[in-house]
Formats: structure tokens, sequence, C-alpha cells
């Protein structure tokens, strides 16, 4: 450490007992680890040159390294299982270029994305990928996240042009250049969106922007069951039409945001459907509305509302806003246990599977008496559930969500559709795809990180034949 205090300022390097605890869990997390997987040292560089010299000395003395932005991640992302260094990049936000003609801008790694959203609305820009608050560009990368406007406007694989990254012997790369179309040579850019550090540390990235909707409405609709809303869903697409947002809440999350008195409105306690509506008209909007309408009524929805004003659009988005924060306090008053934990995780399937995987995977939940709330991305069919235990009932929810996982994949899912593998959810992965596929990984791995000091143990194992106990 002390080579790496020469790099750094002093309040770069710390391993004070507060610092190395913020930056070993979350209550967010899935999986937790244990006292002792934690880092010795947290440092803060503030450019690709200061992280390319910490990694230069990383990879000399063999020290393990785990990349971190954000601290928002779920599955574990960040559990110390070799005990390093953190390399929290949080102080590297800077909008280093706008490129307003050519509607993309390069950021540093560290830069929360809706402190770039703030940025682009004075230029009528918008970055399409919005997940939880708190993330940054650097860790929305590496685990390819997306969030409610995913539906319009694609996940990270489709908002980044290229990537500036520090590989683990302390090189530098950039990708590929600005254009938004290439075919000269592998896709660097890919290889790294997803990647979760472990095979380089983002510094900074070129995104993709977006010009926002002219005109754009929000339509709350509920119905009698989740097979209905999901049926309404699949309709929509079949119909071809186009919309900025199209997100489900279940009837358990709608009692949960009643319940909470976060918002001023009492929503009916049903499978909602919650659309953005978007267009360069007011009168191309109004007919988006009137199909969406007809076609939610084909499902036999309870009513349909939309809004009329700004301020209508924030009272009808809010309870979509709230969701997490809902849950959470409803299932600790429910279960009257301030300790109660959260397992919140995700999956994807076929459009034409959601009616049924979701409604099956619900009624398990469910049938176990645990506590869970639902809210989908239902225009790409990737589902999260907010499963609220006690510790005594850690088991039962591991047994849950190993079922949910399966019922996605027999449905031709994936066991993630934005939150990523981390720690928590590397058997599914094998479980997906196979040990030749992710033997595939390893060898890529291999031959960019020889040494293994980047993130060990996410996504696979380094070593496939050690024993481990999840946490």
């Amino acid at each position: 450490m002390n080579e790496i205090k020469k790099i750094l300022p002093e309040d770069a390097v710390s391993n004070s007992d507060d610092e190395l605890a913020s930056h070993a869990d979350t209550y967010w997390n899935s999986h937790h680890p244990t006292s002792e997987q934690r880092a010795k040292y947290v440092v803060y560089p503030s450019t690709t040159e200061d992280v390319s010299k910490i990694m230069v000395l990383c990879r000399e003395h063999k020290v393990p390294v785990v990349p971190m932005n954000g601290a928002s991640s779920l599955e574990g992302h960040f559990i110390q299982t070799r005990q390093g260094l953190v390399i929290d990049l949080s102080r590297m936000n800077k909008i280093k270029q706008l490129n307003r003609d050519d509607l993309d801008v390069v950021v540093q790694a560290g830069v929360a994305w809706e402190d770039l959203q703030e940025f682009l609305e004075p230029h009528n820009l918008m970055f399409g990928p919005d997940p939880g608050p708190g993330a940054q560009i650097g860790g929305m990368v590496a685990t390819s996240c997306s969030g409610t406007n995913a539906f319009r406007y694609g996940t990270m694989k489709e908002n980044v042009v290229n990537l500036t990254v520090v590989l683990a012997d302390g090189t530098v790369i950039k990708t590929k250049q600005r254009a938004r179309k290439s075919s000269a040579g592998y896709n660097l850019t890919g290889l790294f969106i997803g990647s979760e550090g472990t095979l380089g540390v983002i510094t900074e990235a070129t995104l993709k922007l977006h010009v926002k909707p002219l005109k754009q409405t929000i339509a709350v609709v509920p119905f009698n069951s989740i097979y209905d809303a999901t049926s309404a869903v699949k309709d929509i697409l079949e119909h071809g039409i186009q919309l900025d947002a199209m997100e489900l809440m279940d009837g358990k999350m709608m009692e949960c945001v009643n319940a909470s008195g976060e918002t001023e409105k009492v929503w009916t306690e049903k499978p909602t459907l919650f659309f953005k509506i978007g267009g360069a008209s007011d009168t191309i909007v109004k007919e988006l509305v009137k199909s969406v309408k007809e076609i939610t009524g084909k499902h036999e929805s309870l009513k349909f509302e939309f809004a009329k004003s700004d301020d209508e659009k924030t009272e009808l988005w809010s309870a979509r806003k709230v969701a997490l924060w809902s849950s959470i306090n409803y299932g600790r008053k429910v279960l009257d246990e301030p300790a109660a934990q959260l397992w919140t995780t995700d999956y994807a399937v076929p459009i034409s599977k959601l009616p049924s995987v979701i409604s099956e995977t619900v009624k398990d939940i469910e049938d176990t008496g645990l506590r869970c709330t639902t809210v989908a991305h239902a225009g790409d069919a990737n589902v999260h559930h907010f499963i609220v235990y006690t510790p005594e009932q850690r088991e039962v929810a591991k047994q849950v969500v190993e079922r949910m996982v399966k019922r996605a994949l027999a449905a031709e899912g994936t066991c993630t559709g934005e939150h990523g593998i981390g720690y928590g959810k590397r058997d599914y992965l094998l479980w997906e795809v196979g040990q030749d596929t992710v033997d595939l990984m390893r060898k890529i791995k291999m031959g960019m990180d020889y040494y293994r000091i980047l993130n060990p143990d996410k996504i696979f194992q380094v070593d496939p034949r050690e024993k481990t106990e999840d946490h």
C-alpha cells in the first residue's frame, strides 16, 4: 500500500472500519458476505492514469481488485472473496464532452445516471437506461443494466458506443471510435458490457443519447388478474404499437403502495399496467392512447386513466417510482420484524411465455407463506419479485428463487434480465448456458487476467473445483 499511497492523495486511500464496511455490503444485496469477506483497503482514483498505475502494482503483487461504482447492485457483485483492494471510481464523475449533433456524450465511470439526465435536460436529450437510484455509469455498463425505458430505448448493450478500459496489467485500451456502426475487428465493447469487472476496470464511456418525446402522457390500467394484464401486453406488442414504457405491478404491490402513504392517490389494489405513451404531436399521442384503451378493454381492464396535465403525469407514475420502498416498509410492518430481509431478484422470458410464468411464480411464492410483491418491465418480459423474509425463512426464500429460475429457463428465458450474475447467480448461469459455455468464459478471463485478480469469483468461480458456501 505504500506504493499506492505515492500515487494517490492521502484522502484517497482508506482502511477505516466504516469505509471497509460500506464497501462490503448493502441491505439490497440478496447475498451477503461473511465478516471476513471485506477489503483490506479502499482507494479512490481520479483519472484513468491513476487506475492504470494501481493495476500495475496490484498485478505485480497479485493483489485482488474489486472495481466499484454506486454499490446499487443486488447479486453480491462486490463481495470480497479474496480480501484485496476496492477501487471506488465515484470520484471519476466528470461529464467530459457532449456531442449534441451526434447524439452522444463522453463520461467518466463515476457519473450517476440521474446527474447525467439532469445535465441533458436543457438540451431536450435523455439517456435511455434508468436503473435504481444511485447507479453510476461504470457499474451500469459492467452489469448491462436497463430499467423502465428499455422497452423503447434498449439496455446498456444498445446504448454504449465505446469504452475506455484498464486491463489487469495496467494497459489502457479504447474499444472503438465514436462512429455509430463499425465492423472493424472483434466487438470488444460488447465483451466488457456485462463482464462485471472481471475483465477490466471501465473508466470512461461514450453513450448514445435520445431526443426526448415532444409529447407524452401516462396511462394506468388495472385488471382482475395478472394473466389478463400480461395477455394485454402480448396483444399490444402483436399490434406493433410503439410505446415509451410498459410496466406491470401486481395487486400486492398496489396494496403496499396504498399502505405506505407515499402517494396521494389511492390505487385500485389489482394487477395494474402503467404506460408511457409518447409521440411527435398531440394527435399521435391521442391515437396511441385510443389504441391502448381498445386493446386493454378486450382483456377485461377495470378502468382506464390517462394524464391530461404534467401534475397528473407525475401522480400517475408515482406508484411505480415508490414500489421498492413500499414493499420493504410494508413487509416489515406485516411481519413485525425490523430485521426482515429483502430478496430482490429478476428473470426474463419470451413475451409469449410471460402470462403463464409470472402467474405460476406468484402462486408458488404465495403458497410458501412468504410476503412478495411483483413488478415487471412488461414490454420486454423482464420480471422482478421483491420477497420479504425473516432470517429464519432464508432457506425457504432460496428454494423459491431456485424454482423461479428453473421455471424461467424451462420457458427458454434467462436467470437475469438486468441484475447480472455476480456471486449469487453463478449456479443459475451454469444451468442456463451449460458447462462448455462457462468454460469458454473462464478461458477468456484467464487470457486477459492470468493471475485472476479482477473481481474474483464473480459470474463463475475462478477455480471450479473449489468448495464454497452460499452466504
